[in-house]
């Protein structure tokens, strides 16, 4: 009897300490380490989610479908988790990154809007990666 008394006096301790943990933390995607390379993170998701979109000028026969908005949203989250440690030249093409992907990682954007926001996404994803090269 006094075991389940301890437990069940240690349990509600033991859980909150580990929900502190868990929100203080800033991880919006999940694998690697968070002492990994920002710049091989990023510019790993961006080519991981440029797998699954039309190539350059055929942003208008993109279909959005939820392979593709799963992708882009995976890249939003390691764009938030890593994109603030890259150098601080790419920071504005990281912040448009993550502007494009919060409207691409969603299935209630108007096709339109998909598009001007993948071309957009497109020009800041280059920047990315050629400044972390």
């Amino acid at each position: 009897m006094k075991r389940l008394v301890t437990v069940a006096l240690i349990l509600p301790v033991l859980l909150v300490g580990c929900q502190e943990d868990a929100s203080s933390a800033q991880k919006y995607s999940t694998g690697g380490d968070p002492t990994d390379s920002p710049c091989a993170r990023v510019v790993s998701a961006i080519g991981y989610a440029g797998l699954m979109l039309k190539p350059k000028g055929q942003e208008e026969q993109q279909y959005f479908e939820d392979a593709v908005i799963g992708r882009l949203a995976e890249l939003r989250g390691i764009t938030l988790q890593f994109g603030d440690r890259l150098p601080a030249s790419l920071h504005p093409a990281v912040q448009r990154v993550k502007e494009a992907t919060a409207g691409l990682s969603r299935n209630d954007v108007p096709h339109e809007r998909q598009v001007a926001l993948l071309k957009q996404y497109r020009a800041a994803a280059d920047q990315i990666v050629a400044g972390c090269a």
